[in-house]
């Protein structure tokens, strides 16, 4: 099976609610919210909101900047939406890559070893928080004595986790530890601090899920893969979806062609046979199975979660 969420934010209350209303009954897992203090809207509020007017769909931040999050209060956050939306909270984190957003808390961001440090013990605090134990760390990345969430406490035995990551060593962690490890297909930062290049030639590719192998070497049930589409089209003319991915901003910096663009999980372009077709691939070549589609892609892709879901993709993978 195929799995797809969603990744959005509020503009206001009643297209984000109806949103919400619209992405559970077409069948989509979860709704996420991106999470970047001071250009986008907080996460958990408006979780909760969609919390209220949903039942089923799974909801959490896409993923948190561990950088600038406190272990207690995102543990908090978590926690407090695990019990308004009746259990249905997951938990996502990143090493983060804003500048603006270190410096607004009074922090200059870290190097990229940094970053993957102060991540992981976030990542590690946090959890042990939601499992009801105290937590004292005091290191060079991260300062907290006996912090612990006594309430509330969550609906969840153990809420689900998810990190998103490109760099090596945060790959392989997360292969070790996450329930989800959420490709981006991200490169280096660029200067404005909010737009990446691209890491989407297959080597890239490849290159990644090595690190990723190599971590969950030893688990007895491994991560699941998760790629964050950054491109749907549901078209006639897949090349030429993909020839506009491909020369449009950073991704023309990877000379990819409109077939290697194709061959990414990180664009769904075609039409809704090439597309099944295409999410199978992933499958089979990539062992991604999870995609994370921005809000505009709802309208385009609601009505083939049916088949993206169902047996087709199964005889596909049989069959090759």
């Amino acid at each position: 099976m195929a799995t797809f969420s969603v990744q959005a934010q509020p503009t206001d209350a009643a297209s984000w609610t109806e949103l919400a209303r619209t992405v559970e009954a077409a069948g989509f897992d979860a709704l996420f919210a991106a999470d970047h203090p001071g250009s986008c809207a907080s996460p958990f509020v408006a979780l909760a909101a969609a919390a209220a007017v949903t039942s089923r769909l799974g909801l959490g931040s896409y993923v948190s900047n561990a950088g600038v999050r406190e272990p207690i209060l995102l543990a908090a956050d978590v926690a407090t939406l695990d019990v308004v939306s009746g259990g249905r909270a997951r938990l996502g984190v990143g090493a983060g890559h804003t500048p603006a957003e270190w410096r607004a808390v009074g922090r200059e961001r870290p190097d990229v070893a940094g970053r993957v440090r102060r991540c992981v013990e976030v990542a590690e605090a946090v959890r042990a928080l939601l499992a009801g134990d105290e937590v004292t760390v005091d290191t060079g990345d991260l300062t907290t004595y006996a912090a612990r969430l006594d309430r509330p406490r969550p609906v969840q035995d153990r809420i689900p986790l998810t990190v998103g990551a490109s760099n090596s060593t945060l790959l392989r962690w997360a292969a070790r530890h996450a329930d989800v490890v959420g490709l981006a297909g991200f490169g280096r930062t660029l200067p404005d601090g909010h737009q990446h290049t691209v890491r989407w030639r297959a080597d890239q590719i490849e290159a990644q899920l090595a690190h990723v192998a190599a971590g969950a070497a030893g688990r007895e049930t491994p991560p699941v893969l998760e790629a964050l589409v950054q491109h749907v089209a549901v078209t006639d003319d897949a090349e030429a979806a993909a020839a506009g991915t491909a020369a449009a901003g950073t991704a023309a910096e990877t000379g990819l062609t409109p077939a290697e663009v194709l061959a990414t999980p990180f664009v769904l372009a075609g039409t809704p046979d090439e597309i099944v077709s295409a999410v199978a691939g992933h499958r089979r070549r990539w062992g991604v199975t999870r995609f994370v589609v921005r809000a505009g892609a709802v309208d385009a892709l609601a009505p083939l979660l049916p088949r993206l879901a169902g047996k087709e993709l199964d005889f596909e993978h049989t069959r090759k």
